[in-house]
């Protein structure tokens, strides 16, 4: 045996590689398969394994293709895998490493959808005790639409017709595209923290799964249950379903439906008003006869029959009413004249007047004020000298302090 021409275990899995690399059919292929082994790694990686009933191939795709797909792969999930077959030269084994993966059967948004409804439904997000009712009567209705869209002039249409006494405010969104859902979500904030409404309704009209996909975010279906405000959901037609509706307080099957529902209809309010004025109508005359009965029934007994008696107690009571509020009257004041003198001696005491008397005086600055001390005086200023019986100008010439 010729040793020289021996390969190298490297040698050989280098050469594999190559034909592998170098193979058209490999550089972009299709397998269909069965996902096993599925790690979401924390890099974002997902590695995984690819089966059918007879053969196992092991699988690798990168975070910059991960974070493009709309769904999760999961375990036992039957996909189709987009990628090119490749060897690892340190180990000896190949693998696929795919660039796109797609549901076999089910579209990759519908598997989105429900993987994120499971979520969400396990918190306890869609609760039907989390759900707030609706106000009957909502002064002001914020909208949050496209401005240009039918969706907003159904509304307006609606609402004219069943309750214009209600406030519609627009927050104008985008309702599809990447950046949809963002906008969509500062209209909840704004109704709940800037510019307060009674109710919110947030929709769109008809259109397919993929136009319709920004009402499926993990983030507005959180601010919409979050939100303090009743929200009423109306995403496309009746047959048209999104995680908005789920996590909503109302869901409508369209814009239009939802103003009904947000929006009492006129007439029916006017009559039951008129059914309560009737009703109230009919208590008070049943009370304003039952008072007139009352009344004719007092009317006839003895002592409105015959009043001298009543009139002659009463009169006594009068009597002996003025004569005691005289004795309080008289009382209260000799009280109050004590307490007068008393006032005004404590006052008389406490007259600057009364010390003045005494031959003492104040002196006041050009101001009315009453000057307490030397250091706030300066030679030339002029100063008043109030005495017991008139006041002195003076003009100060010198100051001396004793201090």
């Amino acid at each position: 045996m010729d040793t020289r021409s021996a390969l190298t275990v490297t040698q050989l899995n280098e050469y594999v590689k190559q034909k592998l690399d170098t193979d058209p059919l490999l550089s972009r292929v299709l397998v269909k398969g069965e996902i096993s082994n599925f790690v979401n790694h924390r890099t974002g990686h997902f590695y995984l394994s690819l089966k059918d009933e007879g053969s196992v191939i092991r699988a690798v795709m990168f975070q910059g293709y991960t974070k493009k797909l709309k769904f999760l792969p999961e375990n036992g999930m039957k996909v189709i895998a987009t990628g090119s077959v490749r060897a690892w030269v340190k180990s000896g084994e190949y693998q696929l490493y795919i660039t796109d993966l797609e549901p076999d059967g089910v579209g990759a948004l519908y598997i989105a959808f429900e993987q994120l409804k499971r979520k969400l439904e396990a918190e306890g997000l869609f609760r039907q005790d989390r759900k707030k009712p609706l106000p009957k009567y909502p002064a002001t209705v914020g909208i949050i639409t496209s401005p240009t869209g039918a969706a907003v002039r159904d509304m307006i249409n609606v609402s004219g017709r069943r309750f214009p006494l209600a406030k519609l405010v627009l927050f104008p969104s985008l309702v599809q595209g990447e950046s949809a859902p963002a906008q969509l979500i500062a209209g909840i904030r704004t109704f709940n923290e800037s510019f307060p409404v009674d109710v919110i309704i947030i929709g769109r009209g008809g259109g397919s799964l993929e136009e319709l996909w920004a009402f499926n975010d993990e983030g507005l279906a959180r601010a919409i249950a979050a939100s303090r405000v009743p929200v009423i959901s109306a995403v496309g037609h009746e047959t048209d379903f999104s995680i908005s509706d789920f996590a909503a307080d109302l869901r409508a099957p369209t814009p239009s439906a939802a103003a009904e529902l947000a929006l009492p209809e006129a007439g029916d309010v006017k009559r039951r008003l008129h059914n309560v004025i009737d009703r109230m109508s009919l208590v008070c005359d049943n009370r304003v006869a039952a008072l007139r009965a009352r009344v004719d029934a007092l009317a006839k007994t003895r002592q409105l029959t015959s009043m001298d008696n009543l009139i002659d107690d009463r009169r006594m009571a009068v009597a002996n009413l003025d004569r005691d509020m005289g004795y309080a009257l008289e009382k209260k004041i000799a009280d109050r004249k004590a307490a007068l003198s008393r006032f005004a001696a404590q006052l008389q005491a406490l007259s600057p007047l009364a010390v003045m008397s005494r031959g003492y005086s104040a002196v006041m600055d050009h101001t009315g004020k009453a000057v307490r001390t030397v250091k706030t005086l300066h030679p030339g200023d002029k100063v008043s000298v109030r005495l017991k019986d008139g006041t002195a100008l003076a003009e100060i010439q010198e100051v001396q302090s004793h201090e």
